[in-house]
């Protein structure tokens, strides 16, 4: 029997000193701050970026799909004051025949929000750039409207004037969907932030769509509920920009995707209508049910404003346990182990590979607290009683020890220490970021071949990676695919799309799970999509916004 160690005692916690799990929040907020471009000298990220492409490096034109971070400064021939280089420069994009916001623009947005436009050069360089640092557009000016009423006077004005708009919260997204490509006005959420109602009885939540994550995960769990969702970025998205996007996250196994838990938006339409669906019933069976259309619009047919989301209660007694699995036929064993025996209590299943647990004890010095194995699982229980739901998971983890699906394993059940847990799952994102270049993709795809194409990818590229992990949430179908290189190369890019892609396609799965399609994967939804879903998501969009002004060049294919 393999020794399993239990974190609730402090006999099995790192000693000071040693190389465990770190204790930190969340994608901290470092993180955030130098994806605007603020890398303090000497900080690992500055250092990677002259270890990545030593000397001036000439950035060849990228097609849409290309699914890379690219070295910071590094990268372009013509930087700009952000060290990124204009999306309009890197990929082959043309300007849509919209006007340029001119000096009476400006009067009639100042109007609208006396001393919240905004045109300084610092504050424009933030808001045009997406916090991977990939695209960058050149947008001259920023409104941040307090309620909705401004966005529609916003709307209205630039539906009458032909003016491009990009809505953007907290600007965490993946893709490149949250900031312009040319010269859009960017309409900020940040100023929307305020809760309107919470009802203690049915847990519903009701707030502005500025609100950032976080702040409404305190807000409800000090009223003994929890968000239905849960990201890494939760301390900067916003709860619009989650719904715009359909946002998954940690917490879709348990509680499912937006597109149930959201009970109601307001939404502002392209010519300013306001579009009232604000509802928080949990049944409303009236027509066509109208909100479901703008989760994970991406902004394209409508800004939303306010959401109402159904919160479920905080659960009382939480679990975390972080196991190590021989192969991955064990860790899908091991999952369906979960769903049998633990049944209502089980909240996530994720799961990383060994290089994912290599590249985090090299870049952020955490070690992994069990023996090494080819696999590691996270598995969380959330429920109302402590005895019961320790019982069930003492039961299951006998049964996958027993039965060699899992070697090694480990649990924690008070939140500093499951928070150091999660931390190993949460934090690779990260540790991939300093490993060098890094070619991204989000897939949903059958469990069962779930991992088949990072093993198939290992063998194609060779020695020419740096690295090729997978991991994500088995629970949803989800893999994070990435593939680490010491410098962009173009010839790798080609290996992998549209291979990537197409493998999907044959898996009938898709090629946006959780991050959307935006701008950089707009051209690849036909690998997922039907030419009649792609033709009638067109239609929507030309009778919601015949003019094409909301974040246009984003989330459908620039070719008809």
């Amino acid at each position: 029997m393999p020794f399993f160690r239990d974190w609730t005692s402090p006999d099995n916690m790192p000693k000071d000193g040693a190389m465990g799990p770190q204790l930190l929040p969340r994608w901290p907020a470092w993180f955030f701050r130098a994806a605007q471009g603020w890398w303090p000298k000497g900080h690992p990220r500055a250092l990677l970026r002259t270890a990545c492409m030593p000397g001036p490096v000439v950035e060849p034109r990228l097609r849409l799909g290309a699914s890379i971070i690219i070295c910071r400064s590094c990268s372009s021939t013509s930087p700009g004051p952000t060290g990124v280089r204009l999306t309009q420069e890197r990929y082959p994009v043309q300007r849509l025949p919209f006007s340029v916001v001119s000096e009476q623009d400006l009067a009639a947005f100042e109007r609208i929000l006396p001393g919240r436009v905004v045109t300084s050069p610092e504050e424009l360089a933030v808001a045009n750039v997406d916090w991977l640092r990939t695209v960058r557009g050149c947008s001259q000016v920023l409104l941040k409207p307090r309620t909705t009423e401004e966005v529609s006077k916003i709307l209205r004005h630039c539906h009458e004037q032909k003016l491009a708009v990009t809505p953007q919260g907290g600007n965490t997204g993946m893709v490149g969907g949250s900031v312009p490509v040319f010269d859009e006005v960017v309409v900020s959420t940040a100023l929307m932030n305020q809760v309107t109602s919470f009802h203690t009885v049915s847990g519903v939540l009701v707030c502005q769509a500025g609100c950032i994550l976080e702040n409404l995960s305190q807000y409800v769990e000090d009223r003994d509920f929890i968000m239905p969702l849960d990201l890494g970025a939760k301390g900067s998205c916003h709860i619009g920009g989650n719904v715009a996007t359909n946002a998954g996250g940690l917490r879709v196994l348990r509680y499912g995707s937006l597109h149930g838990t959201v009970l109601g938006l307001e939404v502002v339409l392209a010519d300013g209508t306001i579009l009232n669906c604000l509802s928080s019933l949990r049944k409303d069976n009236t027509g066509y049910d109208l909100k479901q259309l703008f989760i994970g619009s991406e902004g394209t047919l409508g800004v939303i404003t306010a959401v109402s989301i159904l919160c479920p209660p905080k659960p009382k007694a939480v679990n975390v346990a972080f196991l190590g699995c021989p192969g991955f036929v064990e860790v899908l064993q091991t999952f369906r182990s979960c769903k049998l025996m633990l049944g209502e209590i089980l909240s996530a299943f994720e799961f990383v590979d060994a290089e994912c647990m290599r590249l985090v004890g090299q870049h952020l010095g955490l070690s992994c607290p069990v023996q090494e194995s080819p696999f590691y699982v996270l598995v969380e229980t959330s429920g109302s009683s402590t005895d019961h739901d320790g019982a069930k998971l003492a039961a299951f983890l006998e049964h996958v020890l027993d039965s060699g699906l899992v070697t090694d394993g480990t649990v924690a059940t008070d939140e500093r220490k499951t928070k150091v847990l999660w931390a190993l799952r949460e934090r690779v994102t990260e540790a991939l970021s300093r490993d060098g270049y890094v070619y991204k993709y989000d897939l949903s795809l059958p469990v069962d071949c779930l991992y088949d194409l990072v093993v198939e990818l290992r063998a194609r590229l060779g020695s020419r990676a740096r690295a090729v992990v997978g991991y994500g949430h088995l629970g949803d179908g989800n893999l994070h695919l990435n593939v680490t290189t010491e410098a962009f190369c173009p010839r790798l890019l080609a290996e992998l799309e549209p291979h990537v892609y197409e493998w999907t396609a044959s898996q009938r799965g898709s090629v946006s799970a959780e991050h959307g399609l935006g701008f950089r994967k707009r051209d690849v939804v036909r690998y997922s999509k039907s030419p009649a879903a792609v033709q009638l998501m067109q239609g929507i969009k030309a009778l919601l916004d015949p003019r094409g002004i909301l974040n246009p060049y984003k989330t459908l294919p620039s070719k008809p």
